[in-house]
């Protein structure tokens, strides 16, 4: 149908229904619109309708002057990133097109009345011109109103309103500048908004929101940008920022990569991207972006790149000599430096503290590792002391795992680290040993469960040499040792689990049983004084410390009733040697010198047991100030020692080191 036929037919429209009809906008653009009205269709809706002026009223213009264009894209002079948030480059006003042929609006109509839900009174459609229009009045239709998709309602139909809002597009398709759709539809591109939401519009929100610190919101903001204009590199940079503020490191990273993709040259994107990695700790990925040609860096980067880089070299160098006190130095001062959300620091600093046998500050460190798992999926790859960065932080978190008895954790972790780096010698050699431990303590459990606690102490043994950090295979060695009645060995494997791990319960309990069996009650109550308060509502380690210190109380009183004093005491004269050896119960004596260095060694050992077994009497003999003495008991060599019990020598021991001499005591007191 011809532009001139449209015009015809709005005085009759206007004549029959402006005080009958009323259209109502509704702001839920998800109601489905059922009209209980038939349509005319009067063809394209390029030409907009406009309401009758008197000739003397028009004034012509040029299409050329028109406030919008028929595609509604800007044109740019040059490549900009307008909306950047601060910081970034300025915007640039959009520069106004030529209306495409075919699209001219008549000289004769003036400026359109643009209808937006609401109607023109009477009185304002005839009191319009073309430079001014009135307000709308509601409940009435004007003449030359737009109706959705250029259709007018037919005469006599029905009047329910639309639920579907009334939007002004940017004038894209087959529809010319100020055209009103109905949300969800008209056009035929990006530009034309069925919710009247332009991306610019959208972005400038989004940077306000984000000078405000409204961080998620400016986020929503930029995503819904990015939906209507996804190779924009401004609005994936913005949104960078956003996620960055958000914490969100790894996705940022993801953005910028896409926003230089866009735009190569795109130097915000660049500098933006070099600072995420500055904090990722990947000084060799933030060069190549701070640095890229073309660009001049930022002072305060560079500055903290090159202070990034000489930490990294200091820690590589500790690493490689087992100075793992340089290394925590210099991963704290890589952190503090600006590398704060860095897994591979942080997985450094964890390596180190498990050197130094600090094992729960190192599985403190390693659970608090940042996670940033988009970040390894959309950047290239980063290394840290040759090994995959990603790789070398699940292998730290693989011997964390193993040395506290996680041992399927540790196992998976080392696959999974061999997998990503499948060249690297180390992460080859890690893998191997986790298996190895894992083989060994399988099987001694597997020995200790049958009984055959001999041959499982060996298979425990075998784990060890793989790895000397494991304190459960130490833990479990002890409980073999317990097992076959050599409790002094049984102390020594838990003293090695617990150094690794302080507060490693298991074997703070086999210790205390341990001691227990050893007659060191004193001992065994400060172990079950720690475990205890660790777990208080543990009924049978109640029981375990109460029954130490009832044993601690018997000993006590035994000893005043025989006189001890849990002390050594020297003896000068055969007739006192003769009184005590007749005395009942264990004593020990022990004959030196005071110039021979073996008996001044071995004398804090004597004091040591002395406080150990407080139920055994010890003595001392200098044969330099007791010659008679020393000349009856036959001294010829010292360090000598002589055991009585009951008035009979049952043992006389030269030169014993102290694990025989300590095995003597416990066989005589049995």
């Amino acid at each position: 149908m011809s532009h001139s036929r449209r015009l015809s037919l709005e005085p009759a429209i206007t004549g029959r229904f402006r005080d009958s009809l009323s259209l109502q906008r509704h702001d839920n653009d998800d109601v489905i619109n059922k009209p209980d009205f038939r349509e005319l269709d009067l063809g394209s809706p390029v030409s907009t309708l406009m309401p009758r002026v008197s000739s003397s009223a028009a004034t012509p213009t040029s299409s050329s002057s028109s406030s919008g264009s028929a595609s509604g894209k800007p044109s740019v002079a040059g490549k900009s990133h307008s909306g950047e948030i601060p910081g970034g480059p300025g915007s640039v006003m959009p520069a106004v097109k030529n209306l495409k042929p075919g699209h001219r609006r008549s000289s004769s109509t003036g400026k359109p009345l643009i209808f937006s839900g609401s109607s023109f009174s009477h009185s304002a459609t005839s009191h319009s011109s073309a430079t001014s229009a009135v307000s709308p009045s509601p409940a009435v239709l004007p003449a030359g109103n737009i109706c959705p998709s250029g259709r007018i309602l037919k005469t006599g139909m029905a009047t329910r309103s639309s639920t579907r809002a009334e939007t002004l597009c940017t004038g894209t398709g087959n529809y010319g500048h100020g055209n009103v759709v109905r949300s969800g539809g008209g056009g035929s591109n990006h530009s034309a908004r069925a919710d009247g939401e332009s991306p610019e519009e959208l972005k400038r929100l989004g940077n306000d929101m984000y000078r405000r610190g409204n961080f998620s919101e400016a986020l929503s903001l930029y995503d819904r940008a990015i939906s209507l204009s996804p190779e924009n590199a401004a609005f994936r940079s913005n949104r960078a920022a956003a996620l960055t503020a958000l914490g969100r490191l790894g996705e940022a990273v993801k953005e910028c990569l896409e926003a230089v993709r866009l735009d190569p040259s795109y130097s915000r994107a660049h500098q933006r991207l070099a600072s995420l990695y500055l904090r990722l700790g990947e000084a060799e990925n933030a060069r190549r972006h701070l640095c890229f040609s073309g660009q001049c860096p930022d002072q305060t980067d560079l500055q903290r790149l090159q202070t990034l880089e000489k930490h990294l070299r200091r820690c590589w160098e500790a690493r490689k000599i087992g100075d793992w006190r340089t290394a925590v130095k210099e991963t704290d001062g890589a952190i503090g430096n600006g590398a704060d959300s860095s897994p591979q620091l942080v997985a450094c600093k964890a390596e180190a503290l498990l050197r130094l046998n600090q094992i729960e500050d190192s599985d403190f460190w390693i659970s608090s590792i940042p996670r940033h798992d988009d970040h390894y999926h959309f950047q290239p790859q980063a290394k840290l002391f040759g090994m995959v960065a990603e790789a070398y932080v699940l292998c730290i978190q693989s011997q964390v795992d193993m040395a506290l008895g996680r041992f399927e954790s540790g196992v998976v972790k080392a696959e999974r680290a061999a997998m990503l780096d499948q060249t690297n010698p180390e992460l080859v050699s890690v893998l191997n040993n986790v298996k190895m431990v894992v083989k060994a303590r399988t099987r001694g459990n597997e020995l200790f469960s049958s009984g055959r606690y001999s041959e499982a102490s060996v298979a425990y043994g075998d784990g060890l040499k793989q790895d000397g950090f494991n304190s459960v295979l130490y833990c479990n060695r002890a409980a073999c040792w317990y097992k076959l009645g050599l409790w002094e060995k049984s102390v020594e494997n838990c003293n090695q689990a617990l150094k690794i791990h302080p507060s490693y319960i298991k074997a703070l309990l086999r210790r205390a049983a341990s001691y227990g069996k050893l007659g060191r009650w004193e001992d065994a109550v400060r172990d079950y004084e720690f475990v205890r308060r660790e777990l208080p509502g543990d009924g049978e380690v109640a029981e375990s410390l109460e029954r130490a210190k009832i044993a601690v109380m018997n000993r006590s009183q035994e000893s005043k009733s025989f006189g001890y004093n849990n002390q050594v005491e020297a003896v000068s004269s055969l007739d006192k040697f003769k009184n005590i050896v007749s005395l009942p119960g264990v004593s020990v004596f022990h004959f030196k010198s005071s110039s021979n260095r073996q008996c001044e060694e071995i004398s804090p050992f004597i004091n040591t047991l002395c406080l150990r077994y407080p139920l055994v009497h010890f003595f001392m003999v200098d044969v330099e100030e007791s010659l008679a003495l020393a000349k009856a008991e036959s001294i010829r060599k010292v360090p000598t020692f002589k055991m009585y019990k009951n008035g009979d020598k049952v043992k006389e021991m030269i030169c014993p080191s102290h694990q025989f001499l300590e095995d003597s005591i416990k066989q005589f007191l049995s």
